[in-house]
């Protein structure tokens, strides 16, 4: 082993306590890469792997009913490799462990199994069998939250009339990996569930024998989707088509791609802030390291060693503590994937969860440490390769010795002599205190970063659900029903109040630019379901035009007073111009409201209504679940309370779950980044207290003066973290948003609070373990 080698083991052992937090700063920075990504590759892979072989289309469309004989003209458009018609019915369901009703979405199957689109996966039990009533497979989220499985029965309404459906199988469809009806912002798996039938019972049951109500295609490759979405709807649009449209837009798929891009945003963020907390203590440490190894580098140079064998030297160590750190954060980063992944299988419905680490996601992690661990000492370095051997042998010149502020301004006598000796290096050494202070502010940006996502869910789930929704029951009907529905839905048992609401279908359109959405109708002062700005204060619905959500705004590239096109997808169907009123900001889904009478003028139609929100006694929900159970125009029902129940066990879980290792790795940055500054404070002034000690300075004095200046630069940081931690969390959120789910950046005093309380346990800490080290200082070299 080299001379140079020894004195790099030498250093690190002398300095294991700082390597050590350095080296676990990094590796959470790694961990965090390692993790994100992994998981992000292997739900991709699995993505990927369960869409071809379970056959998942590219092209969607529902229509009110067409005939079989409409197949063979849709197979014949350019680019259409496959087609497959079915009818796709919701009805509403009894379960007998829930007394509110659910929605099962009928699908219809060949009577016999072959390969289809979307087809199934059977996780417990067997096909259908042609002559068999009432056998159905149930999707595999509802069946586990219901606890179903084959020989359980459940009874439904089709098409106004009471039947008992028999479950002979569990499966999973690659059109479900989330099960979420089209009005429903998040997933529910116990109000909500798939049920596929043989396809001669379900034309049967709902009178649509040779014809069907959903079409599904597979594109040949290179095929223009567009070209062929344009196509179908020119077909389908004399049989009650609602518009088609692609992959992209198909409900589960799309929430599966925006948790894709929110866990790449998150992969690549995170260890960019946490590997530049490490770089920049890397920094302060070589920068320090190098101070006080002045007379070493004249002697190596004195010797002999060129000026790139020192900074080899230099660079080796900072090499060293990256490559331990990259190693730990590799290994934690695949055990925590792991452990993540299991939650992720649980969440979406898979086949198989393909967990295959990628071995260039190592490389790039170990790639990234370095490249952040060298580029921060790189000054630092470069200091000692420039440093003369003449210059080197004397010591650093002594700061500029002049009356501090507190002198100046005469208030010394307010100030103990110890207090006024740390005011007074604070300030002879602005740049070291500024860099000490980053540091530390750092530490509590990254706890704020760490925690601040369950403020957000809270805040979410009070706008979304308490403040916006005040509604206790929604009813949705099958068809748009007329006004007289409303009135019979308020004499139901336990009906305090209840209003109407429409939603129509539509395509919005500003220049080349478009989406598919819903216009939802509401009273202009609705009480239940009213429309919040960012202030949660009502916005009253203007008489004419329309109030978009920001995001749909900004997706579509409008401002308000411009002008937007509305395709009306349903009933008498048109192309409409209304104005843009007004943007409101939301945090689920891209949504759009009217005053209800200008949505109703604007379709051209009388007074018909969608849904009706309910203010209910809940002394009489009972009461009212069986009554909602036994009336065949309900489509659906949904609970407030169980919608804000689902939220938490689905988006909420999964969120807080990542959260809760950010909070772990963001804990062990913040100890790592006030120790390491505690250290280094110590190894400058250990002379200086020496000296003070054979003056006849006491331990507590002397220990009072270096806490003293710790304790000082951990109070300045503390405000100056959270700011940081604001804007880190503002960076988080741009990067994360998608068009179903935005988080707000609200941050709360308790995560302000926790965030400042462990800097200042860690700075505790960090001093008592310097404190003892006041004890050995060498008073004889002295």
């Amino acid at each position: 082993m080299t001379a140079l080698n020894r004195k790099l083991l030498r250093d690190l052992m002398q300095m294991k306590g700082q390597t050590f937090a350095i080296c676990v700063v990094m590796a959470c920075g790694v961990a965090t890469f390692v993790m994100s990504l992994t998981m992000l590759a292997s739900l991709e892979q699995s993505k990927d792997v369960y869409y071809s072989r379970y056959r998942f289309a590219d092209v969607f469309a529902q229509v009110k009913r067409a005939p079989e004989s409409l197949r063979e003209e849709i197979a014949a458009i350019p680019g259409v490799a496959v087609v497959q018609t079915r009818i796709v019915q919701d009805v509403t369901l009894d379960v007998p462990d829930m007394a509110e009703p659910a929605v099962a979405r009928m699908i219809s199957l060949p009577e016999r199994s072959r390969p289809i689109l979307n087809d199934i996966h059977l996780r417990e039990g067997r096909y259908i069998e042609p002559g068999h009533a009432a056998e159905v497979i149930v999707n595999e989220a509802f069946a586990q939250a219901h606890n179903l499985h084959p020989g359980d029965s459940v009874t439904a309404i089709l098409n106004q009339r009471l039947q008992t459906l028999q479950i002979v199988g569990v499966a999973i469809s690659p059109e479900y990996v989330l099960t979420i009806r089209g009005l429903d912002a998040l997933p529910d798996n116990r109000r909500f569930g798939v049920f596929w039938m043989g396809y001669e019972e379900l034309a049967n049951a709902f009178d649509m024998d040779d014809a069907f109500n959903d079409i599904t295609i597979k594109l040949l490759p290179g095929a223009n989707e567009q070209e062929v979405i344009r196509e179908l709807d020119r077909l389908t649009d004399r049989y009650g088509a609602i518009g088609s449209y692609g992959r992209d837009d198909q409900i589960s798929n799309r929430f599966l791609s925006d948790e894709i891009r929110s866990l790449r945003g998150m992969g690549l963020i995170l260890p960019i802030i946490f590997l530049g907390v490490a770089g920049f203590l890397l920094n302060v440490v070589m920068t320090r390291l190098i101070g006080t190894q002045r007379e070493q580098v004249a002697a190596l140079k004195a010797f002999g060693y060129s000026r790139w064998e020192v900074g080899a030297h230099y660079l080796k160590f900072v090499l060293v503590i990256a490559f331990i750190g990259s190693a730990l954060g590799v290994a934690a980063g695949l055990w925590l994937a792991r452990g993540l992944t299991v939650l992720y299988a649980q969440f979406y419905h898979f086949p198989e969860y393909v967990f295959r680490p990628d071995t260039s996601i190592f490389f790039y992690a170990l790639a990234t440490a370095a490249g952040s661990a060298v580029l921060g000492t790189f000054r630092a370095v470069h200091r000692a390769v420039k440093l003369p051997a003449a210059e080197a042998m004397r010591p650093e010149p002594p700061a500029t010795y002049r009356a501090s502020v507190v002198e100046r301004l005469a208030i010394q006598r307010l100030f103990t002599q110890p207090a006024r000796m740390v005011l007074r290096h604070l300030e002879r050494q602005p740049i070291k205190a500024a860099m000490s202070v980053l540091g530390i502010s750092m530490a509590v940006a990254v706890l704020i970063l760490g925690s601040f996502v369950t403020d957000a869910i809270d805040y979410m789930i009070q706008f979304g659900f308490y403040v916006q929704q005040r509604q206790d029951v929604t009813v949705s009907f099958v068809e748009p029903a007329s006004s007289s529905a409303l009135h019979e839905v308020s004499r139901f048992p336990g009906v305090l109040h209840a209003e109407p609401m429409r939603a129509v279908p539509v395509r919005l359109h500003a220049g080349s630019l478009s989406r598919r959405t819903s216009i939802t109708g509401l009273e202009p002062n609705a009480t239940l379901f009213r429309v919040i700005d960012e202030d949660m204060m009502q916005v009253h619905l203007p008489p004419e035009g329309i109030v978009v959500s920001e995001k749909l705004a900004e997706v579509l590239g409008v401002n308000v007073g411009d002008e937007l096109w509305v395709q009306v997808m349903e009933g008498r169907r048109g192309l409409y111009r209304v104005t843009l009123a007004a943007t409101v900001r939301e945090y689920a889904g891209t949504n759009a409201y009217m005053d209800i009478d200008a949505l109703r003028r604007l379709v051209q139609e009388g007074d018909t209504i969608s849904a009706v929100f309910l203010s209910v006694d809940e002394s009489q929900m009972d009461d009212l679940y069986h009554q909602l159970k036994r009336t065949p125009r309900v489509a659906a029902v949904s609970v407030k309370d169980a919608s804000v129940q689902s939220f938490n066990e689905t988006q909420a879980q999964n969120q807080r779950q990542i959260q809760f290792f950010n909070v772990i790795f963001a804990c062990a940055i913040a100890a790592g980044v006030v120790y390491n500054t505690a250290r280094i404070s110590f190894s400058e002034h250990s002379r200086e207290l020496a000296t003070l000690r054979v003056i006849g300075f006491t331990r507590g004095e002397i220990s009072a003066i270096l806490l003293g200046e710790l304790a000082v630069l951990t109070l300045l940081a503390l405000p100056v973290g959270m700011v940081c931690g604001y804007l880190l969390s503002a960076w988080i959120v741009a990067a994360v948003e998608s068009e179903s789910f935005r988080l707000p950046v609200v941050i709360s005093r308790s995560t302000y609070g926790f965030a400042a309380l462990v800097v200042i346990i860690s700075a505790v800490v960090s001093g008592m373990i310097v404190r003892r080290r006041l004890d050995h200082l060498d008073l004889v070299s002295v």
